[in-house]
Order: C-alpha cells, then structure tokens, then sequence
C-alpha cells in the first residue's frame, strides 16, 4: 500500500508540475537550472520531481542544486552533501553566516523573515550568475501563492500574489516555481513516502504568532469546513476580471462613455445564477501540457 500511494502521489505531482512548466514557459531548452535546496519537504520534492521529468522531457536541460549554509547553531552540515552525492547530480553549497547577522540586526522577539529572506535572495543571485544559471527555481507551492494574496490583502492593501514566474528588480535572473499547482499537503505526504532527510529551520520556524501563520491557519480551517473551496480560491488567481475591480492604473474607467461596447459582460456578471455550482477540478489537465511532457 505504501508502493502504491507514493507512485500515485508521484504522477500526481509530476503531472502537475508538467503543467505549470508548460503554462508559463518555465524551462526551455538548454536551461541550466539552480534548484534552491533548503532541506525542507518543498524544495526536496521539487529537486525529486525535476529530475524525473528530465529523464522523459521533449528539452535537454540541466540541473544543479544549491543550498545556503546559514550557519544556524546545529545545523547538520554533512546531511545535503551526503544525499545530494547520492544522487550523483552537480551540487553546490554556499557558506554564509547570515544567521548571525540576522541575530545582529534583529531584536529579541521581532520577526526575522524580513531581512533574512532579503540576504537570502541576494546570494542565492550572485551564486545563480556565477554557476552560470539561465533560471532560479524555488519550492513554493499553490498554498504558498494563496498565502501570499492574502497576506497582501489583509496586511499591504494589495491584490498581489507569488508569480510561477517572475523576472527579479535587475532583470538578471529569472524566477521559476514549479511546484505552483501542487497542494502542500500532497507534498507533506510525498516528502513522507519518500523519507527525505529533512532540516528544520530554527532561526524562522519556530517564531510564534506570524502572520503567515495565521493566514495559513485560516485556509486550512477553510479546506476542512468547505471542501473545495481553496480550489476555487486558486483559480481565481488565473481568471482576473480588471474591468471588474477598482484600480485605476490598469483599467480606464474614464473613458467609459454611453453607448460603448459592453465590456466582460457589463452588470449581467453580477448575477448570482451565473456562478458555478461546482467547484473547480484541479486534476484537469490541459493536453498541451500532456503531450510536452508525457509520462514514461
């Protein structure tokens, strides 16, 4: 049984991977990818499942995993060597004690996301250029995405998710994350089956009380009462009506003059009978992305 729930759970999570990565283009080829590897379950799903579809992919590309040793207290350092040599795939580990700089900077009790997130990224930018990387993917995930959209609504003011896609501010590197369709839970599960040798993050892990948490608290609250719904919520991240919201910068309300054409459907799409009554099914799979890459 346990054989059976973790080829499952692979297809699913190969099948939706493949799709994220035909939707938006991630990986053309002769890519050379920097898979960022922090020894959590995301990022050892997502380096497991771009490996397996580079077996079959319709591209040649390559990989190369990079982990960022920020010199925590503890931190097992033999631990992603030995399996990434086990893998037998290039690798890189970078040494940088951002740890204590964080400690440094920050007060006792404040949240650390901020700035470690921020020294993160910058070296995980410079490592990208110096391997020679044409892509940086990173583990997050469709819950991370909706996380995100509600942290910007409820605390920025903003309609703003996470990108599958994305160019950074110097339009040097280009962001990938492959995982955009695939449920954490589903991950959780995998990472599980597959008995990676997980890391916990002492230095943000354990903070109590952020806000990220809560959101998350919230939508996992929401999975188990309305079944679907998160679903749905994500979809909606793909089908945004501009014309229907309210920001001026992105949609020319003022020249909107009597006797226009009619547009999105004008006030004939605030009537309820029109919504659907089922939730969206997020095993459809779209056949361009089936047929770039195909099971083996």
């Amino acid at each position: 049984m346990k054989t059976y729930n973790q080829n499952k759970l692979h297809k699913r999570l190969r099948r939706q991977v493949g799709e994220a990565i035909t939707d938006f283009n991630m990986i053309e080829d002769g890519d050379r990818i920097m898979v960022c590897l922090s020894g959590g379950k995301d990022s050892y799903t997502l380096l497991d499942i771009l490996i397996n579809l580079k077996i079959s992919a319709p591209i040649e590309f390559e990989l190369v995993a990079v982990n960022l040793d920020q010199k925590q207290p503890g931190f097992p350092e033999h631990v992603l060597p030995q399996y990434l040599s086990s893998l037998g795939i290039e690798y890189k580990i970078v040494s940088e004690n951002t740890y204590g700089i964080v400690k440094e900077k920050i007060p006792e009790g404040k949240t650390t996301c901020s700035l470690c997130s921020r020294l993160r990224r910058g070296i995980l930018y410079r490592t990208a250029s110096e391997i020679g990387a044409t892509k940086i993917a990173l583990g997050h995930h469709r819950d991370d995405i909706l996380e995100t959209l509600f942290l910007n609504m409820f605390y920025g003011g903003k309609m703003k998710a996470m990108p599958p896609k994305l160019m950074n501010d110097t339009g040097e590197h280009i962001v990938i994350r492959p995982l955009a369709y695939c449920k954490e839970k589903d991950i959780a599960k995998y990472a599980e089956l597959k008995n990676f040798p997980i890391i916990p993050c002492n230095l943000c892990g354990s903070q109590p009380n952020l806000q990220r948490k809560v959101i998350k608290d919230m939508l996992t609250q929401w999975d188990k009462k309305f079944p679907g719904r998160i679903e749905t919520m994500f979809r909606a991240t793909q089908n945004i009506t501009l014309s229907h919201l309210c920001d001026t910068k992105v949609f020319d309300f003022k020249e909107i003059k009597k006797g226009d054409k009619i547009i999105d459907g004008g006030d004939i799409a605030f009537d309820e009978e029109t919504l659907p009554i089922n939730s969206f099914d997020a095993s459809e799979i779209s056949s361009e992305a089936m047929i770039l890459w195909k099971e083996v």
